[in-house]
């Protein structure tokens, strides 16, 4: 494991933590029967009934999973 061998200053400290940035997730935005719904790329999407209750998990228009 790597052990600084000095003090790192709070300046250097604040800068070095700076350019860590959050970014906005990249969404899809789809339209089902009248509905916009966004989601994320290249992932499962939960299936639900007309009650709102999660059937499955689908993914490009078929079934990979139970819920």
């Amino acid at each position: 494991m790597a052990v600084p061998k000095r003090k790192m200053s709070r300046s250097n400290t604040h800068a070095r933590r700076s350019q860590w940035k959050a970014t906005a997730p990249a969404l899809v935005k789809t339209v089902e029967n009248g509905r916009v719904t966004y989601s994320m790329p290249h992932q499962a999407k939960v299936v639900t009934d007309s009650a709102g209750t999660a059937l499955y998990l689908e993914y490009k228009g078929r079934k990979v999973a139970d819920v």
